[in-house]
């Protein structure tokens, strides 16, 4: 394993890789202002569903081609948080404005393709603030720049309108759509090729 680290002006960047039973983990470090945070690069969802698809970890599988794909970070899992808003994302803002440690926000948007739920200043404050993804029942705008930054970002498509800011949302409640149900709490693991919600925190054994 090795370890870069990268000054910039009064920030640290460090990448760790290491490899173990064949599998190669990167795991990304942030210092500023005295903080570090931390991101690890995800199962994928094929191996995932190879060995939990039939234990009571209780999988859910989203239906396949719900969302498109955004930002640099095409796999990424977390606990689940929740926001349930429609056309007005105000909520959004104050969920992402606080401390990710790594957890997936989950927008039920009501599935509106009618408005941007998510732009690049909100994806930006939620790669800034330790939030491993987005996932979005919903539209989202500014993708060229939500596609340069170091976040994971799931949505049924894009929209250039912003939404409205009228009405506050809210939080940490059961949300469904694309077949599943997302509880705050359980786990969500996405990649390219889908998204997984299981009751519990996942890992895969040597054998794969």
């Amino acid at each position: 394993s090795f370890t870069l680290v990268v000054r910039c002006s009064s920030m640290l960047l460090g990448l760790q890789v290491s490899r173990s039973r064949g599998t190669i983990t990167s795991t990304k470090f942030l210092l500023k202002r005295g903080t570090m945070s931390t991101r690890t690069t995800t199962y994928a969802t094929a191996d995932l569903a190879d060995e939990h698809i039939s234990s009571p970890s209780r999988l859910s599988v989203a239906t396949p081609n719900y969302f498109k794909d955004f930002g640099t970070r095409k796999a990424f899992h977390g606990k689940i948080e929740t926001v349930r808003c429609f056309e007005s994302n105000p909520m959004v803002k104050k969920t992402l404005g606080e401390p990710g440690e790594g957890r997936v926000l989950v927008v039920d948007g009501g599935g509106s393709t009618r408005v941007a739920i998510l732009g690049d200043m909100l994806a930006g404050m939620a790669s800034d603030n330790n939030w491993a993804g987005v996932i979005v029942n919903g539209c989202i705008r500014d993708s060229s720049v939500i596609n340069t930054l170091d976040i994971g970002v799931k949505a049924m498509g894009t929209h250039p309108v912003k939404s409205l800011k009228d009405f506050m949302g809210d939080r940490g409640i059961k949300v469904a759509f694309a077949g599943v149900e997302f509880i705050p709490g359980n786990w969500v693991y996405a990649d390219e090729d889908g998204v997984i919600v299981s009751e519990k925190e996942l890992t895969l054994s040597s054998k794969l």
